[in-house]
């Protein structure tokens, strides 16, 4: 990342099929810039999942989904574990590898995705809930604004803007919402 930080907007992201092509996602930022979807060492994007399609595998990558808009959905991970995605803004971390069966709980939704390629990076999704100044945590990567305002160093956001900031001290966010912040290490 450069010193200066960068404010994605929303409308900027483009559509992109998933790698099964049942589906679409907006990548956020990604790393090595431009890794495809086998070479990437860590990825986040958004998806909107509008039917029962079933997510696209990825092998040696460790994931955190977040539902963002709509009812959601139940994941049946490898035809045994159960989870209900349907409380918005409430990550849930699984293996990249397990075959993922999807059925909506309503009509369209939103998620947003963190993708680790599994013992060469960790990492975890945050939620800043509510009205507050917070100082940006040094390993920050990129902050999304899910609902709401948002103020960063860079400039404001507004909902479905990310923020992704230099490699100088961050700064002060004052956020009048709900984000998520992202946090990734690299190994070694």
């Amino acid at each position: 990342m450069s010193a200066v930080g960068r404010i994605l907007r929303a409308d900027e992201l483009q559509p992109v099929p998933w790698r099964n092509g049942q589906g679409i996602t907006r990548e956020i930022a990604a790393m090595p810039p431009g890794a495809g979807m086998d070479d990437f060492l860590w990825r986040v994007s958004l998806a909107d999942v509008v039917g029962a399609a079933p997510f696209s595998r990825f092998p040696g990558v460790d994931r955190t989904i977040v539902l963002i808009d709509g009812a959601g959905f139940r994941m049946t991970l490898d035809g045994a574990q159960v989870h209900e995605l349907t409380t918005p803004c409430a990550p849930f971390a699984f293996p990249g590898e397990a075959e993922v069966a999807v059925g909506l709980a309503g009509g369209p939704t939103r998620d947003f995705n963190l993708m680790l390629r599994r013992g060469r990076a960790t990492g975890e999704v945050e939620v800043w809930r509510d009205e507050a100044a917070r100082r940006a945590p040094s390993d920050l990567l990129l902050l999304h604004l899910v609902h709401g305002h948002a103020r960063t160093p860079d400039g404001d956001l507004g909902p479905g803007d990310s923020w992704l900031p230099g490699a100088d001290a961050p700064g002060t966010i004052q956020i009048d919402g709900e984000a998520l912040a992202v946090r990734v290490h690299l190994a070694g």
